[in-house]
């Protein structure tokens, strides 16, 4: 398939997320208002969305606590700058199993396994423009568990969402995530056109080399919106990368904790970095009504 560059882009960033990363840099918002405070400031430097978990706010540990979310998307609204609110719903589908010659019954440190309609109670009760469908099973690296979002309980949380009026934002960790988001579609549980992130390098998903990532690219169907993103390093080159090809962008500290070799970044120095990148590859970058437009959200207040 010949590139198509993508002239009108917009920036995701991913402020916080749920990995262990909390004690390796002191950027990493935990509080409510550390996390609202570093998404509006990276929605000021130019990020059109902000995707949000939680965390516990003395601890750094991720947390699915409804009261927590509702800070977040309040001080969020309440703020001078307008942004795409995009709240992860990827919590509460990981197993942590026994040894390998025990493996049942699984260990409760670490499975956090709950029902789909719990899974999206903070979606319910805060009611974002968006929302993410992790759209498969796969082997996580960060500890030795499996994220498990199986056919009908991605079914059933689509069906939720889509009820809502929540835009599902379908994250596809590999091919195999896509195929399934496209038969979600054909069945009606999700609207058509989608959203998709490409999420590379995740191990034990699809890896970033850049053969992976166009076999990504190309089995996004044409008319769905899609944005990519990687890890670490890599981050910025897919940004490149991701415009080259036709998409959208997502920075951010779940992503990558690094502005350079040796230097820690805040939410807002990755999304200016970002912008440089696109903008010197000569596309444009639009701001959360462009967006909105784009998608087709609009902005609701919460229950």
């Amino acid at each position: 398939m010949p590139l198509a560059m993508n002239r009108d882009v917009f920036i995701t960033c991913a402020v916080t997320g749920a990995g262990g990363t909390q004690e390796r840099s002191p950027h990493v918002p935990r509080s409510p208002e550390e996390i609202a405070r570093s998404a509006i400031d990276a929605a000021k430097a130019g990020a059109a969305v902000v995707h949000c978990h939680v965390r516990d706010p003395e601890t750094g540990a991720p947390s699915r606590r409804l009261d927590l979310y509702r800070e977040v998307t309040e001080r969020i609204r309440a703020a001078d700058v307008d942004v795409v609110l995009n709240l992860t719903a990827g919590m509460g589908g990981d197993i942590v199993f026994g040894s390998t010659e025990a493996p049942l019954p699984v260990n409760q440190t670490g499975t956090d396994m709950i029902g789909a309609r719990e899974r999206i109670a903070h979606i319910a009760q805060c009611l974002p423009e968006i929302c993410t469908l992790d759209c498969g099973t796969m082997n996580f690296a960060e500890a030795d568990y499996v994220m498990t979002n199986t056919p009908g309980m991605l079914r059933a949380m689509g069906a939720m969402m889509t009820e809502l009026g929540v835009r599902p934002e379908i994250e596809a960790f590999d091919t195999g995530h896509l195929w399934f988001a496209k038969q979600l579609v054909a069945e009606g549980v999700l609207a058509s056109p989608a959203l998709v992130q490409l999420c590379m390098g995740v191990p034990w998903g699809a890896p970033n080399d850049l053969n992976t990532f166009m076999a990504m690219v190309n089995a996004v169907p044409r008319d769905w919106t899609w944005s990519a993103f990687s890890l670490g390093r890599d981050q910025m080159p897919y940004a490149a990368a991701a415009v080259l090809a036709g998409g959208n962008v997502r920075v951010g500290l779940e992503d990558n904790l690094f502005l350079e070799k040796g230097v820690l970044a805040t939410n807002a120095q990755l999304v200016e970095k970002a912008v440089r990148v696109i903008e010197g590859m000569g596309a444009r970058i639009i701001g959360p009504q462009d967006v909105r437009a784009r998608l087709g959200l609009s902005k609701r207040a919460p229950k």
